[in-house]
């Protein structure tokens, strides 16, 4: 019943963060950045995810399974937009370390056309590296579950366990530890009033990553060495198959923040955001308002700086 209610939460305020970023960034006339494609790709990879989210709260409350070809799809559409969610994350960390870090060198490569073309490798990626996830699932009986060849029966849990510890975690976390710091590095070096809410963001990025995601992938390593019979008790191997449920549920309510950390952060997307705003305004009110930025924001992001851009 947790779990059901939890999920139903995260679905709630994951669809409304994550609809947000889509509608302000494809409802601005504003000509759009790298920067926004990325948000852009990462909202949807969130979308994608959370959807389904009431097909898991069904599974989870009901006696009856999933139809077999709901089945596969729900589990391959929940692990493209897990990886995908990951990848974006640490594209937008590669990608604010060329534009601070190497900014004389990737001004013209970071275009919007090189953005969508990134993207939709990264979405490639995605699908391709989620296939060993859920391409052997199917409904058997009342559960959703990987039914495996007799041949691989052993070693494909391992490896998709193994590739969720490494792909889904410690390369995302590596790369983005390496970026964040040598764009500290440059931070520090320059004279600028916003690179102290910077330096915070950055923090908060990495450290809401680590915390969410760590305790998960530390259960995943565990039930990998219960494959192997590490943990012979039956009390042990019960307790990690409930910590293991417990983690993934804080896990997964990243995707509730990767709005707030990395969007509506950016005085680039609040400018979006009133503009939406504006607009609703004016179909509901039948009459064009306008909606201004404070004077006060509205000066600073003149400024055009690197960071009002990419923080």
């Amino acid at each position: 019943v947790f779990l059901s209610i939890f999920y139903s939460l995260v679905f709630a305020f994951g669809l409304v963060g994550n609809m947000l970023v889509v509608l302000a960034l494809t409802n601005s006339r504003k000509p759009k950045s790298i920067t926004d494609i990325y948000l852009l790709n990462l909202a949807l990879s969130d979308l994608l995810f959370v959807a389904t989210l009431p097909f898991w709260t069904h599974y989870m409350i009901s006696e009856e399974g999933f139809h077999n070809a709901v089945c596969k799809l729900t589990t391959a559409f929940f692990f493209i937009g897990f990886f995908g969610g990951i990848f974006f994350i640490t594209i937008i960390s590669i990608d604010r370390y060329l534009a601070i870090v190497l900014a004389a060198n990737s001004m013209n490569n970071r275009t919007v056309q090189h953005g969508v073309t990134i993207s939709l490798s990264v979405w490639a990626a995605a699908i391709f590296v989620a296939t060993p996830q859920f391409m052997f699932t199917k409904q058997t009986e009342n559960e959703c579950l990987g039914d495996y060849p007799e041949v691989l029966q052993e070693i494909w849990p391992v490896l998709r366990n193994v590739e969720a510890n490494f792909l889904g975690f410690l390369l995302p976390l590596l790369i983005m530890s390496y970026c964040y710091f040598r764009i500290i590095r440059t931070l520090f070096t320059c004279k600028n009033q916003k690179k102290a809410k910077a330096i915070k963001l950055i923090f908060l990025v990495v450290i809401v990553f680590f915390l969410f995601w760590t305790p998960y992938n530390v259960m995943i390593f565990l039930e990998t060495l219960k494959l192997y019979d590490f943990f012979p008790s039956c009390d042990t191997r019960r307790d990690i198959k409930l910590a293991l449920s417990v983690t993934e549920t804080l896990a997964l309510s990243h995707c509730c923040l990767n709005p707030l950390i990395y969007a509506f952060a950016g005085e680039k997307f609040r400018r979006y955001l009133y503009h939406l705003y504006g607009k609703c305004l004016a179909i509901f009110c039948g009459r064009p308002v306008h909606v201004s930025f404070s004077p006060s924001e509205s000066q600073r992001s003149r400024q055009g700086s690197v960071l009002s851009s990419n923080f």
